[in-house]
């Protein structure tokens, strides 16, 4: 996904985590509907889509891995090392749109896939009543809070104006990063479907926009400070120096942002698909994914078994967040 990015929108190229669609001003559930019945839409097209593209190969079967960024020369990389180390053929497939690569892992067209953090995930298996597993850890891509006058979060005047992105995912972690800022309280410390709704204390006046515009706002000065995801960023100009502050990759709070190997839920302990996961943690493909992400990855090495206890506390927040 991401990891700070899943959407049901075509993603840009540069994109590493996916976000879902603007919620704009309709009540949560509308979202959940959305998501469902998107589901079943690209389940069909997918399908289709993969059928046509299929054909007789000669050889081993290869393992099919769907993604959305199969351009990027890291998996080149990875599937050399999986011939070389494992003697194993991985097939890439790539997606346009976050929507498909889950419904096609449900349908058996996929063995794998590789392109959503744990919230994402999440959000899924409960609109979908589905039960993909995650069986290995990729990396997280920290949230940063940007500002062009101030240079930490405590500098910050009482009643500043904070932008935060307002997709179903952002605006959560936007939240939580700026109460690890010390910039606001949420309520029983905030989950990962936490909104505005949930602010029970706070320094800063938050206000919260599409997530293209939090750069702009920035730059105008109609904000202080603003919550800004890496592909937009990197569009503004703007700098690690002007990040006054950021998530904590190994924090409670980050953990369901931590990209994620997926599979089936009888697949959650094959043992080719959990070296297959790990592989992601070779050097060699972890440098060309810090090229492809202008070095904003951290690396998590995190047990399946800890990812899917994950999982289920995430998809409890879920369902609570759908009444």
């Amino acid at each position: 996904m991401t990891e700070s990015h899943p959407t049901n929108e075509t993603p840009a190229p540069s994109e590493n985590e996916p976000q879902l669609p603007s919620r704009g001003n309709g009540r949560r559930r509308t979202v959940w509907i959305a998501s469902t019945s998107l589901v079943v839409v690209a389940a069909l097209i997918v399908t289709l889509v993969l059928s046509l593209s299929g054909g007789s190969n000669s050889g081993p079967k290869a393992i099919r891995i769907g993604v959305t960024d199969a351009s990027q020369p890291y998996w080149k990389t990875y599937t050399e090392l999986a011939k070389k180390q494992l003697g194993l053929t991985v097939q890439i497939v790539n997606f346009s749109d976050y929507s498909q690569p889950n419904p096609a892992l449900k349908e058996g067209q996929l063995d794998l896939n590789e392109f959503q953090h744990i919230q994402y995930l999440a959000n899924y298996n409960v609109t979908a009543h589905d039960d993909l597993q995650p069986i290995g850890a990729t990396a997280v891509y920290p949230l940063p809070l940007y500002s062009l006058k101030y240079d930490k979060p405590t500098a910050l005047p009482d009643g500043a104006k904070v932008a935060i992105p307002n997709d179903a995912i952002n605006e959560a972690r936007g939240l939580l990063v700026l109460q690890a800022a010390g910039l606001l309280s949420l309520k029983d410390g905030g989950t990962a479907f936490s909104t505005t709704g949930d602010i029970v204390s706070h320094k800063v006046d938050v206000t919260t926009l599409d997530a293209s515009q939090t750069a702009d706002a920035l730059r105008n000065g109609s904000v202080a400070a603003a919550i800004v995801n890496d592909d937009y960023a990197t569009s503004a100009k703007l700098t690690t120096k002007q990040a006054i502050f950021h998530d904590d990759p190994a924090s409670p709070s980050a953990a369901p942002y931590v990209n994620i190997f997926v599979a089936r839920k009888a697949d959650d302990n094959n043992p080719t698909y959990l070296k297959l996961a790990a592989l992601y943690q070779q050097p060699s493909v972890q440098q060309g994914v810090q090229a492809a992400n202008g070095g904003t990855a951290v690396f998590r090495d995190v047990p399946a078994a800890q990812l899917q206890a994950e999982l289920a506390t995430v998809e409890q927040q879920a369902k609570a967040a759908q009444q």
